[in-house]
C-alpha cells in the first residue's frame, strides 16, 4: 500500500483542475469547471471539476474521483502506475510499495524489458537463424533505424533460452509464471511462448514494455502468437505505438490493422500511425485515441474483412468528438504493400485525400445494388436515407441528397423529405430510450431496499444519508457529530456504505479525509458514488443545524401518512424530472 501521507502530498502537488485541463478543454463556471466527458461520448458537457474537493464527476456516465483516479482512468493505468506518473509530473520521488501486487507488477515490467533486450540481441547475433530473421525484416522493407526504434527482435529456436537467461538474472519462478512469457508442456517442462519468431515489443504510454507479438518466418501455423493478459497488459485498453504518436505535433492519427502497417507508416514519416491491440477495436481504445487525436483516418485492409472492420470502427467513433475519415487503398491490399509499391510520398498524398465516414458508408451501400432495376434502386435509396438520417449534419444531408438524386434520378426534395421523416422517427426513439435511462439513473435506482418493508420513507432516509456523507467529505469536522450517530450498516446504498466505512477509517486513524485518501481501499463503483454525492451538493452549504436535522430524520425513519406518501411519490417524480433538466452541481444543462 502507498502511504496516506504520500498520497496527500501528491494530491497537493497535482491540482485536479491543472491535470484534468491537460486532457479536457474546461470552461470556468463560477466555482466549477465543465467540459465534455473524456470517458463517454457526448455533445453536451456533463463533466464537472470541483476545485474545493479536488474531485471530478460526470453526471452523464457516473465516473468520478480524485486526480489519481482521473489519471488512472484516462490513461488505462493501474493505481500505482497513475501515482508514479503524477509523481514524475510533480517532481516527487516514486513511492515505495509494500503490497505483493505492486512489487509483482514492477518485476514483470523489469522482466519484459530484459526479455526485449534478449530478443533484440538474438536478432543481431551471428548464428544462422538470426541471419534469417534479419532477412525477414529486410524483406518487409525495414531499415536498421526502424528496427532499433521499435526494438524489434527474434526469439530463437531454443524454447528455453529466455527462461535460463531470466533465471540467471535473478527472476523467480513465480515472477516468470506471472509474466505471460512462458508455458508448460504436459510433462511440466517450461518453455518460452515465443520461439523461432520475429518479435515486436508492445509499450505502454510511459514507454514500459508490457507485452510482445511474435510472427513465424514462413507461413506455418499459428502465424501469430501474442502475449496473454497479465498484471501489466490489458489488450483491450492498449494502442500499439501510441507512446510514439503522442509526441507528434500532428493531431491527425492513422489507425491501421496491424503492427507491420504501423511500423511501415512510421518509417515512411507518418509518425501518428497506430493500431489496436487485440482482435478488434474497443470503446476503451477509442476513448484513449480521442485524448490525443482531433482526426482519425481508418486505414484497414481493402479486403472484405478489412471493410467490415472499418464499419465496426465507424460505429465506435460515431459519438466521439474525433473527426473520422476512411482511407481507400487502390491497387494494394494494405498500407504496407502500397508504400512498397508506390513510395512514402504517394501514400501521404493518399492520406490527404481520405474520404469521410459518409462516403464510405454510402459507397458500401451502393455496391450492393443494380441501379438499372427499379426495386434495386428503391432498396439503395432506403438504405442511403437511413445512413443520412442517422447523425449527419444539415449541410451533409443537403449535399448527399443531391448526389443521390443524380445517381437514382429521384427528385432531391423527395429524398430530403424522406431523410427528415426517418430522422424524426430516430430522434423520437432516442428520446424514449433517454427517458428510460433517466428513470434508472436517479437515487431510487441505487436503493436496494424492499419497499414493501421500508415504505416510502426510505427515500428521505437514503437522501439524508447521502447528504451527511457528502458533508463529511466537504467538512470532515462534522464527523464528530455524524460518526457516533450514523452507523455504516444502516446506510441503504451499498456503494455509499462502502465509501462511508473508508471515510470513518481515515477519520479514526487520524488521516486527512478526502476522496484521495479512500481511493486505494474502495471499489470504482463506491468511488463514483462518493464523487456523485460530493458533486450533487457542491453548491449547497451545510450548517450544524442541517446535520442535526438529517440525523433526526434518519432516526425517525420518516414515518409517512398516506397523504404524505402521495406527496413523497410526487416529489420523487419531480426529482427524476429535475435530473433530466440538470447535469448536477446546480448547473443548468447547456443546450
Amino acid at each position: 500500500m502507498i502511504s496516506h501521507e504520500y498520497v496527500e502530498e501528491l494530491i497537493r502537488r497535482n491540482d485536479v483542475v491543472d491535470v484534468v485541463g491537460s486532457y479536457v478543454q474546461l470552461k470556468h463556471k463560477g466555482r466549477l469547471y465543465s467540459g465534455l466527458c473524456p470517458f463517454h461520448n457526448e455533445k453536451t458537457p456533463s463533466f464537472y471539476v470541483y476545485p474545493e474537493t479536488q474531485s471530478f464527476y460526470c453526471f452523464g456516465c457516473g465516473a468520478g474521483g480524485d486526480v489519481i483516479t482521473f489519471v488512472k482512468k484516462i490513461s488505462s493505468l493501474s493505481y500505482p502506475e497513475a501515482v508514479k506518473l503524477l509523481a514524475e509530473r510533480s517532481g516527487m520521488p516514486e513511492p515505495e510499495e509494500d503490497d505483493g501486487t505492486g512489487r509483482m507488477r514492477s518485476r514483470i515490467l523489469s522482466m519484459n524489458k530484459e526479455a526485449a533486450r534478449f530478443f533484440h540481441a538474438c536478432l543481431n547475433s551471428s548464428v544462422d537463424e538470426a541471419a534469417q530473421a534479419r532477412a525477414y525484416w529486410r524483406r518487409r522493407g525495414l531499415d536498421d533505424r526502424t528496427i532499433a526504434r521499435f526494438g524489434l527482435g527474434y526469439a530463437p529456436n531454443d524454447g528455453q533460452a529466455l527462461y535460463h537467461h531470466l533465471r540467471d538474472k535473478g527472476y523467480t519462478q513465480a515472477e516468470m509464471d506471472a509474466s505471460g512469457l512462458f508455458k508448460r508442456s504436459q510433462s511440466g517442462r517450461i518453455y518460452c511462448l515465443f520461439w523461432r519468431r520475429v518479435i515486436t515489443p508492445i509499450f505502454d504510454l510511459r514507454g514500459n514494455v508490457i507485452a510482445f507479438g511474435g510472427r513465424v518466418l514462413d507461413d506455418s501455423k499459428p502465424k501469430y502468437v501474442n502475449s496473454p493478459e497479465t498484471l501489466v497488459y490489458h489488450k483491450s485498453e492498449t494502442v500499439f505505438a501510441l507512446q510514439i504518436a503522442k509526441k507528434s505535433a500532428s493531431r491527425r492519427y492513422v489507425l491501421c490493422e496491424g503492427y507491420m502497417d504501423v511500423i511501415s507508416m512510421q518509417q515512411a514519416g507518418v509518425d501518428t500511425a497506430v493500431c489496436a491491440c487485440g482482435t478488434a477495436l474497443t470503446q476503451a481504445q477509442v476513448r484513449l485515441l480521442s485524448e490525443y487525436a482531433d482526426e482519425v483516418i481508418l486505414s484497414y485492409d481493402s479486403d472484405e474483412a478489412g471493410q467490415k472492420a472499418t464499419l465496426r470502427s465507424l460505429e465506435l467513433f460515431r459519438n466521439s468528438p474525433v473527426q473520422v475519415g476512411v482511407l481507400n487503398i487502390p491497387n494494394a491490399k494494405d498500407p504496407d504493400e502500397y508504400i512498397k509499391k508506390f513510395g512514402a510520398e504517394r501514400f501521404r498524398q493518399l492520406l490527404d485525400g481520405a474520404g469521410n465516414a459518409l462516403d464510405f458508408r454510402l459507397a458500401r451501400a451502393r455496391a450492393k445494388y443494380d441501379l438499372s432495376q427499379d426495386n434495386q434502386r428503391l432498396g439503395y435509396i432506403q438504405e442511403a436515407v437511413e445512413i443520412l438520417a442517422n447523425g449527419s449534419t444539415p449541410t451533409e444531408k443537403e449535399l448527399y441528397a443531391g448526389r443521390l438524386a443524380e445517381e437514382t434520378n429521384i427528385a432531391k426534395n423527395a429524398i430530403l423529405a424522406q431523410v427528415e421523416d426517418v430522422a424524426r422517427k430516430l430522434g423520437a426513439k432516442r428520446r424514449s430510450a433517454r427517458r428510460k435511462e433517466i428513470l434508472h439513473s436517479g437515487e431510487m435506482d441505487t436503493i436496494k431496499v424492499p419497499y414493501d418493508k421500508s415504505g416510502p420513507g426510505a427515500i428521505g432516509v437514503a437522501s439524508s444519508q447521502r447528504r451527511l456523507v457528502a458533508a463529511a467529505l466537504r467538512q470532515p469536522d462534522y464527523l464528530k457529530k455524524i460518526a457516533p450517530a450514523l452507523r455504516p450498516e444502516t446506510i441503504l446504498n451499498p456503494e455509499l456504505r462502502e465509501g462511508y466505512e473508508a471515510i470513518l477509517r481515515c477519520y479514526q486513524e487520524g488521516h486527512e479525509v478526502s476522496l484521495g485518501a479512500v481511493a486505494t481501499v474502495i471499489s470504482e463503483k463506491a468511488m463514483n458514488e462518493l464523487s456523485g454525492a460530493a458533486a450533487e451538493y457542491s453548491d449547497v452549504s451545510c450548517t450544524p443545524q442541517d446535520i442535526e436535522m438529517y440525523l433526526e430524520r434518519i432516526a425517525r425513519g420518516e414515518p409517512l401518512s398516506a397523504r404524505a406518501a402521495d406527496k413523497s411519490a410526487q416529489e420523487l417524480k419531480d426529482y427524476l424530472a429535475q435530473i433530466s433538466r440538470r447535469k448536477g452541481g446546480g448547473q443548468p444543462e447547456e443546450e
